[in-house]
């Protein structure tokens, strides 16, 4: 929060509201020119004009391991208690808290803080997540680093204009990085067996993961999202792992110019927006074959339509398996209408197998009975077509939620429930079959027919009757009452947040559609035809002639497509005046050393998936198991002036207290002309055999310095101004009392030392009548 002219200076060692001068607000990535000196000197410069690839190679220098574990340890040291989003946003907690750290961490001129600060959100939510308190002090420290890498991004944004700061920001935004990167080699050594497969994230994908829909929605982060979804941003992603690999070129992360590039430009099949459409395009067809095959299906032979759509279907699929592969589930299941994909993929597969044992086997049966499942499909194509086209309407954003507590809720009341039908096929001696008990209890669950009731009598005189009552009544009434309110409370909630959470299925439709399997390139069906043709042919080629052999049959393939993308983009899209320029920002500094923790070893008995890591994003956790060694833990211990002066004194107690008492006691030495250098010498030594640990000020308590920084602020504006100089008046009339005070209760004195003093101040001869008339006014005020 911006508060004050932007021409207020900030000082160094007390934190203030103003907004500081350019000087300090510089840029994340500066324009600076990298010279022979500065390599002598060992400055890692950051240039943007090289060749900067996704997957980190450029940033390799960065110290992400050790800003992660500086990150946690200001954090935790920070926050003690439980506070709400809006209790963060409160103005004392953003002087006091929020603006130190941002400050901090924005001055280290370090591209990879946001990750560093999303990924101790991610693993802040995963402690959180194990206890049963879901209101706790984990919860707010995940919330602060996402809201202070919110402020961060915006600074860039703000320092940064034009090409060259879209270009900055997608640096911070889409720049891989991996957790361990400049970790110590000892503890690479015992992760080794426990990490994942290579993979670089950027901060975009973690910020998905852990669901930061603040950080998301800002208007920085959005710009780089819009900006990566026209195709304005390119670079290739890293993947988990890839069905046709071709990484013989590599699109670092550049700004695009439809005028300069090619005319046929297979890179441009991939870009979000073109992806999303081509996506609807190929559903509609799939859905078209669907429909016109199903109307005239035969189950004792194949016909040509038949033929269409199983093979048009089978590429469609294989480009859903590629896309989980491409960033992993968890970023597929984050998608609008992922559960409608997944659905229709198990019924096809359930009828492909079917189909083909029944025509392999001759049995017209289980052709039958293959169509019978397809015929499932339906409620699930049918919808997803209207889930693409109104992908921003709350309904449908509201819909996928809902039915996941839907399906939820119940699954547990099924569950629950399955007590009674128990009970009453015991208590009727199996004179009802289940099927028939089950029926009967659907009939009363959805209060379609009373026929249960009516036969309760028939499995018990007494029993059986309660039994069917206190199941309507279950079931009816308090589970529908239940599901009702449980529905309607997640419909509110998404409805009050709407614009983040737009915003954010925004975010993962255009991380989603950036690709870079080679096997995207292909549309349905064509991907078949390639799985079976490049796979085999990249054993036998170099990756250069695989290059070119791929290259050329993407653009053979998509000819009329390329030329259409090329004419509209040209049309478009602006073109770009000049590139961006820079150098690695260099180390920033420490924080505060804690007491170290022992180390510990990872436990060995845990299960074959999570001992061996198989998963996309398994380094995000693994990073914090292994406690940092001790060359990490002195870097993140050296004190700096931030950290010393601003975050530290925020939070001891008795500051203000303190310094109002030495100041009265200071001045009434100076005044009396007493020699105080034993007393002095005597204090020092007191107070450095009494060592105490700086005590820590409520969270929501008045915290030091902060009236002063108000009135600072107050006294900006001319409403204020009246009230400013009544309180300066009683300011005066307090330290006049004060000094009134102290000079009665200090017994006789010499003439001259009251000479003295009246020759020093003079409370009564020193302000005019007109002063002492508005005292006298702010103090009845």
């Amino acid at each position: 929060m911006v508060m004050g002219d932007q021409s207020g200076r900030r000082h160094q060692s007390a934190l203030r509201i103003q907004e500081p001068n350019l000087a300090e607000r510089r840029p994340l990535l500066p324009q600076r020119i990298t010279t022979t000196t500065g390599r002598q000197n060992g400055n890692q410069h950051h240039s943007l004009d090289g060749q900067v690839y996704a997957c980190g190679d450029d940033h390799s220098q960065l110290p992400v391991y050790t800003n992660i574990h500086r990150i946690r340890r200001d954090i935790i040291s920070v926050v003690e208690d439980y506070l709400s989003l809006d209790q963060l946003r409160d103005i004392r907690i953003n002087i006091s808290v929020v603006r130190p750290l941002v400050d901090k961490f924005y001055a280290q001129d370090d591209i990879s803080i946001v990750y560093c600060l999303l990924v101790n959100r991610a693993q802040f939510l995963n402690e959180q997540s194990h206890l049963n308190n879901r209101q706790n002090v984990n919860y707010t420290r995940a919330m602060l680093c996402e809201l202070i890498a919110t402020r961060i991004l915006r600074r860039c944004s703000e320092d940064n204009e034009g090409p060259e700061g879209l270009l900055v920001l997608a640096h911070i935004l889409i720049a891989g990085f991996e957790p361990f990167q400049n970790a110590p080699p000892e503890i690479r050594r015992e992760v080794r067996a426990q990490t994942a497969w290579h993979k670089t994230l950027p901060a975009l994908e973690v910020a998905i993961l852990s669901e930061a829909k603040i950080f998301l929605s800002s208007t920085s982060c959005q710009k780089i999202v819009d900006a990566i979804y026209e195709g304005r941003v390119i670079y290739s992603p890293s993947s988990f792992l890839e069905i046709i690999p071709d990484r013989y070129k590599q699109k670092p992360i550049s700004l695009y110019d439809p005028r300069k590039a090619p005319l046929l430009n297979q890179y441009r099949l991939v870009v979000p927006r073109t992806r999303n459409i081509l996506e609807i395009i190929q559903f509609v067809i799939l859905l078209a074959l669907y429909l016109v095959f199903m109307s005239e299906r035969y189950a004792g032979r194949v016909t040509i339509l038949e033929t269409c759509f199983t093979v048009y279907a089978f590429g469609w699929v294989l480009d859903q398996f590629a896309t989980i592969l491409e960033h992993g589930w968890h970023v597929y299941t984050q998608n609008l209408w992922s559960f409608l994909d997944v659905t229709f993929v198990c019924i096809y597969w359930i009828y492909l197998v079917l189909r083909v044992y029944g025509l392999r086997s001759h049995n017209e049966e289980l052709g039958q009975q293959a169509l019978d499942v397809l015929a499932m499909g339906a409620p699930v194509l049918v919808p997803r077509l209207a889930f693409n086209l109104l992908s921003d309407n709350i309904l449908f954003l509201s819909l996928r939620s809902m039915m996941a507590d839907f399906s939820l809720l119940t699954v547990l009341g099924g569950w629950c429930f399955f007590g009674f039908l128990l009970s009453l096929v015991w208590l009727g001696n199996h004179q009802y079959s289940w099927v028939t008990i089950s029926e009967w209890m659907i009939y009363i669950w959805f209060g379609l027919d009373g026929s249960g009731i009516h036969h309760s009598t028939d499995f018990h005189k007494y029993l059986g009757p309660a039994l069917m009552v206190m199941f309507a009544f279950l079931g009816n009434t308090l589970f529908l009452t239940v599901l009702v309110s449980m529905l309607s409370n997640t419909f509110s909630t998404i409805v009050s947040n709407a614009t983040a959470e737009i915003q954010f299925r925004h975010a993962v439709l255009t991380l989603e559609g950036v690709k870079s399997d080679a096997i995207f390139a292909y549309q349905p069906p064509f991907n078949i035809l390639a799985v079976f043709v490049l796979i085999p042919l990249k054993w036998f080629v170099t990756p250069r002639w695989f290059h070119k052999i791929h290259v050329a049959s993407v653009r053979l393939l998509n000819l009329p497509l390329l030329l259409v993308i090329a004419l509209v983009e040209r049309r478009i899209l602006p073109p770009i005046t000049s590139t961006a320029g820079g150098e690695r920002p260099a180390e920033g500094p420490s924080v505060n050393p804690s007491s170290s923790h022992p180390r510990r070893s990872i436990c060995r008995s845990m299960r074959f998936w999570n001992r061996w890591r198989i998963t996309v994003h398994s380094d995000i956790e693994t990073v914090f198991e292994v406690p940092p060694p001790d060359s990490v833990l002195e870097q993140i211990a050296e004190d700096d002036d931030l950290t010393k002066h601003l975050i530290r004194r925020q939070f001891v107690r008795g500051n203000t207290v303190e310094a109002a008492t030495k100041t009265p006691a200071k001045e009434s030495n100076m005044a009396k002309g007493t020699n105080t250098a034993k007393d002095t010498a005597a204090a020092k030594d007191t107070n450095t055999n009494k060592k105490q640990p700086p005590g820590r000020r409520d969270s929501i308590a008045p915290f030091p310095g902060l009236r002063t920084e108000l009135q600072g602020v107050l006294s900006e504006s001319d409403e204020m101004s009246a009230i400013t100089a009544r309180l300066e008046a009683l300011e005066k009339s307090t330290r006049r009392i004060e000094f009134m005070l102290a000079k009665l209760t200090g017994g006789l004195e010499d003439n001259k030392d009251d000479t003295a003093i009246n020759d020093t101040e003079s409370p009564f001869d020193s302000e005019d009548e007109g002063e002492e008339g508005a005292v006298s006014q702010a103090t009845k005020a």
